[in-house]
């Protein structure tokens, strides 16, 4: 906790970038986490800059929402809350938890020639972190943008749209989704062209 309160320690720069390459590049900040993992034996940041920083724009966009609903002082402080604590750190601790117990119990493997290969709690939270931005963005932000439109039509494809990245980002984090594929046995191109053209 005390980590989170030291700003001159941070490096906001390098978490700026990992913000941007998760939109452009997702692949490159996972692979610059396994270099992380290399050179310092631990697959989480051991800085919180980008945990601030998410937070911090959670906090602007319940402030934005806030403003343009007119929900008043007291509901923005109740929305940046709501954003912060119960979407953001409460969730993410719920998914976390769930994909690090799931990873460490069924996924991981260990024997006398390599190193303890366990999840850390903290890399898990890392990932929904990551897969969470791109979630942000979309919901959050975009959906702010065409607010006018939104009130009038269909807002259920952004919300498709903005899971479909977070579950993407949280793939790429764990990478083990066609493990658990291959041992049900299930054929994704299969499926999906008998549900297309009726193969079965």
């Amino acid at each position: 906790m005390e980590l989170l309160v030291r700003f001159p320690q941070m490096d906001f720069e390098f978490a700026l970038w990992q913000m941007a390459y998760l939109l452009i590049a997702p692949r490159r900040v996972y692979r610059n986490i396994y270099y992380h993992k290399q050179t310092k034996n631990q697959w989480a940041r051991d800085d919180p800059a980008f945990l601030v920083l998410l937070a911090s724009l959670l906090c602007l966009s319940a402030v934005a929402w806030g403003l343009v609903i007119g929900l008043g002082m007291m509901g923005i402080l109740r929305a940046m809350l709501f954003m912060v604590i119960v979407d953001f750190v409460l969730v993410g601790s719920i998914v976390a938890t769930f994909t690090w117990f799931v990873t460490n119990r069924f996924l991981s493997q260990s024997n006398m020639m390599t190193n303890d290969q366990r999840v850390e709690w903290a890399y898990a939270f890392d990932i929904h972190c990551n897969s969470f931005f791109p979630l942000f963005l979309i919901l959050y932000v975009v959906q702010f943008f065409f607010l006018p439109l939104l009130i009038k039509s269909n807002w259920v494809c952004l919300i498709a749209i903005s899971m479909t990245w977070y579950c993407y980002g949280t793939f790429l984090g764990f990478n083990v989704g066609f493990i658990v594929l291959t041992v049900f046995g299930i054929n994704i191109g299969e499926n999906v062209i008998g549900f297309y053209f009726g193969w079965s």
